[in-house]
């Protein structure tokens, strides 16, 4: 049967900014027992006192101190190779029936340079293609007759290559994204599969990015 510590346990690892708030100490344990309160009742069926979810938020910090140190901590520690490419350029068509056909073509055209860096992610209304500025002739050429809806120079990409289990555990891409926010570092645009996450940034910013998702792994978690 579930009690006050289960539900308040349950809350806070899918929360993994909450998570991060407890750890470092710089959330009031009361207001977050105040707003977490109802959830605990409903979970519960019963009314709770404000002071057991207080009780069992301090209860909680110390073990969240040793399982996410452990959990997240080997993750990002187990991450391999870091993939720099340079001089990248960003399209955004808007989708329609013809698109795909281009992309065809292009596919076609990018066989002759296995070297050439080039993504395509398809969303409800739009296309968003990343590829190296040596093939914008070929890309301007093929696409003339689709709509353009954004374009940019001068970009480069930086990829993880993750560790399997990263998508069993909440707050990993969390982890990832928070250490480049917080070096101020701007994201043109993400692209994620399964086991590999990269993010496209202006060329200014490569190294500054480089070192950031470099040493994520050694940085203790909190």
């Amino acid at each position: 049967m579930q009690n006050v510590a289960s539900a308040v346990e349950e809350l806070i690892l899918h929360k993994p900014y909450l998570t991060e708030s407890l750890l470092t100490g710089i959330i009031n344990i009361s207001a977050l027992a105040r707003i977490l309160q109802p959830e605990v009742d409903k979970m519960l069926n019963r009314q709770v006192k404000k002071g057991a979810v207080i009780m069992a938020l301090n209860r909680l910090t110390d073990y969240l101190q040793v399982k996410e140190q452990m959990q997240l901590g080997k993750l990002l520690n187990s991450m391999g190779d870091i993939i720099l490419r340079s001089n990248l350029c960003d399209y955004t068509f808007k989708n329609t029936p013809t698109l795909l056909k281009r992309h065809v073509e292009m596919m076609k055209t990018l066989l002759k340079n296995d070297e050439v860096f080039y993504t395509l992610v398809q969303g409800v209304f739009e296309t968003n293609i990343v590829v190296s500025d040596v093939m914008t002739k070929e890309i301007e050429t093929i696409f003339k007759s689709e709509t353009c809806l954004f374009k940019r120079g001068t970009l480069s990409s930086v990829t993880l290559k993750l560790p399997k289990a990263n998508i069993m555990q909440p707050g990993f891409y969390y982890s990832i994204m928070k250490e480049l926010a917080w070096e101020g570092i701007n994201l043109v645009e993400v692209i994620s599969s399964t086991n590999e996450f990269t993010v496209i940034v202006d060329n200014s910013l490569i190294d500054k990015t480089f070192i950031v998702l470099k040493n994520i792994g050694r940085k203790k978690i909190i």
